[in-house]
């Protein structure tokens, strides 16, 4: 009798504490219902580049052999590429915003709803280093997301994504928020987004969707997934919302987006550091070369100090320093606490612009410019190795654009523009800006170690 009570008083408190656990569980039903009709599918196509081939003149080839070369010609013709991702509208009169990467060479975008309407898009501006892109449709009184306030999203916190992973059109998954302010360096080395890392089933086609809190706001753009196999382990990233804003503010603005440049070199504090510089514990970031004439350098930070509080925000480790000058606006003041021979020091610095920011778009799908290129500009580490003073690298050239047609390739280095040296990229798109139609314009650009000297000319 004792067991069977014992046994019927166990089933009775499993099942309390079962139920109980479920009725802790958010309902996201009515969340998807609501915000559904705003995620947008984002179907792009990519005219394959035709290979350089032989680059021999049609007239220095002997006749026996022409009929050869355009065969093959003809039988080399570009192949589209497909691909896929996510996006949401963030203005009833037609802005969208994704990723960088989803858009990023694409000749033609569509997008699609979930009521199966679709649009053509236009880029209106993107910005590798945040991997964000704006676009623009056609239409009014679209479905609107709003962004959450910032700093308001804590680990722990359900959160919700809808995309199309694969191909799903408008597949729900749900997680937990696992850590804020991750930093997960690009392939060139460059860190400017705090990223927020979840758990929540993020696979290819989720690229560009909402992440969502459980009042409907946007918090994050889904950017990222660590994964040995390709699919989802519950590792994903999203670009906070806070970040997303700024750029958008930008990018509907301007078409690119301004960085805050400082001009150091930096480093984690570990334990034994921390003890050499008189420090209570391992934090901050460590400078190690100062760049002459940066703004770090004329507000008089020096090599050896520690930085653990910029414009007012704590620096943990190294990574937070490019989060927060990253954000700040060109020409701001911002103070610095820093310490410094094991004593805690208080400046002043004058934030510069960080150079290479992309090309904005100017009436091409695939957002080049006028003569249809993407370029940007070279650090002060490229520049010495290539032993010249400025330049701008190609990273995309249009087909059927007046700088194909010149014979410009991805790589080359644009040193000059009519009677216009090339420094930057701001110099390039001010000289573009100007160039003629119908008229013959030199360009020098290097290519290989090699200078070459050509003419181009855009077409009105």
């Amino acid at each position: 009798m004792i067991k069977r009570f014992a046994a019927a008083t166990s089933f009775v408190l499993i099942l309390f504490i079962s139920l109980s656990a479920n009725a802790q569980l958010p309902d996201f039903t009515a969340l998807i219902e609501e915000t559904s009709p705003a995620v947008v599918k984002i179907n792009t196509v990519q005219k394959t580049r035709k290979s350089a081939g032989s680059q021999i003149p049609p007239g220095q080839i002997p006749e026996i052999f022409r009929e050869l070369f355009q065969q093959r010609e003809r039988q080399q013709a570009p192949r589209p590429a497909f691909s896929m991702g996510s996006g949401f509208v963030i203005s009833d009169d037609g802005y969208i915003l994704t990723n960088h990467h989803v858009v990023d060479g694409a000749d033609e975008i569509v997008v699609r709803f979930s009521d199966r309407r679709e649009f053509t898009a236009e880029i209106v501006g993107k910005d590798r280093r945040s991997d964000l892109a704006l676009l623009k449709i056609e239409a009014t009184g679209l479905p609107v997301l709003k962004f959450a306030e910032p700093d308001k999203l804590k680990v722990g916190a359900w959160v919700l994504a809808i995309g199309s992973p694969f191909g799903l059109d408008y597949s729900a998954s749900v997680g937990i928020v696992s850590a804020i302010g991750r930093s997960i360096p690009t392939d060139k080395g460059e860190n400017y987004v705090p990223f927020i890392q979840t758990d929540v089933a993020i696979n290819p086609g989720n690229s560009g969707g909402p992440l969502f809190n459980l009042n409907g706001e946007v918090v994050g753009i889904n950017s990222q997934i660590y994964s040995r196999s390709g699919g989802s382990i519950g590792l994903s990233f999203a670009i906070p919302a806070s970040v997303a804003t700024g750029v958008v503010e930008q990018l509907k603005e301007n078409g690119v987006v301004q960085r805050g440049w400082l001009g150091v070199v930096i480093q984690d504090v570990d334990r034994d550091l921390a003890r050499s510089l008189d420090l209570d514990k391992p934090q901050g970031a460590l400078i190690n070369a100062v760049e002459p004439d940066s703004p770090a350098d004329k507000g008089g930070i020096k090599p050896g100090d520690v930085i653990v509080r910029f414009n007012q925000q704590i620096i943990v480790d190294s990574g937070d320093l490019p989060h927060v000058v990253g954000m700040l606006a060109p020409g701001k003041k911002a103070p610095v606490m820093l310490y410094r021979k094991g004593k805690l020091k208080k400046l002043s610095v004058e934030i510069g612009t960080l150079k290479g920011g992309e090309q904005t778009v100017a009436g091409r799908a695939d957002g080049s410019d006028r003569i249809g290129l993407l370029v940007e500009s070279l650090s002060e580490r490229e520049l010495r190795s290539l032993g010249i003073r400025g330049g701008v690298v190609i990273e995309q050239v249009s087909d059927d654009s007046a700088a194909s047609e010149s014979g410009l390739r991805r790589g080359d280095i644009i040193l000059q523009l009519g009677y216009s040296r090339i420094d930057d990229v701001d110099e390039y798109n001010q000289v573009v800006r100007e160039l003629p139609t119908d008229t013959p314009v030199l360009i020098r650009f290097y290519r290989q170690g090699r200078a070459i000297s050509r003419t181009i000319i855009i077409k009105p």
